[in-house]
């Protein structure tokens, strides 16, 4: 029975935590770029689709050395273009080549679910949500 309570707190963690949820998402990007075709089409892709996602997480925490809630903000505003850079580069890929349908929906569901998370967090910090 405890077991099952800390699985179900690690996934109540892993939801509420956009810097963990960027850096598995970055892991899970990184295996399905290595999964790719190797055609022309899909290396060209597969990069800007990795620089893009990799972005995400990173922004974030490059953000934690921030020197102003301005300059944070900044970092975060970067890290929710980067989500939706990724969103389209997966959208490409799921509507170019079908047998990556799959891989590409539950991808591109996380990409939507961070970015979310993302641009909460920037309303929050520009004081336009309350919290």
């Amino acid at each position: 029975m405890s077991d099952l309570k800390s699985q179900n707190q690690n996934v109540k963690l892993k939801s509420n935590n956009v810097k963990l949820r960027a850096y598995q998402f970055s892991l899970d990007i990184i295996s399905f770029v290595n999964r790719l075709p190797n055609k022309r089409a899909f290396w060209s892709i597969g990069d800007q689709l990795l620089r893009s996602a990799t972005s995400i997480g990173a922004n974030m925490i490059e953000g934690q050395a921030s020197s102003s809630k301005r300059e944070f903000l900044k970092f975060y505003q970067i890290s929710l273009k980067s989500a939706n850079e990724t969103k389209y580069w997966l959208c490409l890929l799921r509507d170019s080549y079908n047998e990556l349908m799959p891989q590409c929906r539950n991808l591109l569901d996380e990409a939507t679910q961070i970015s979310n998370m993302l641009g909460s967090s920037v309303l929050t910090l520009k004081g336009k949500k309350k919290i």
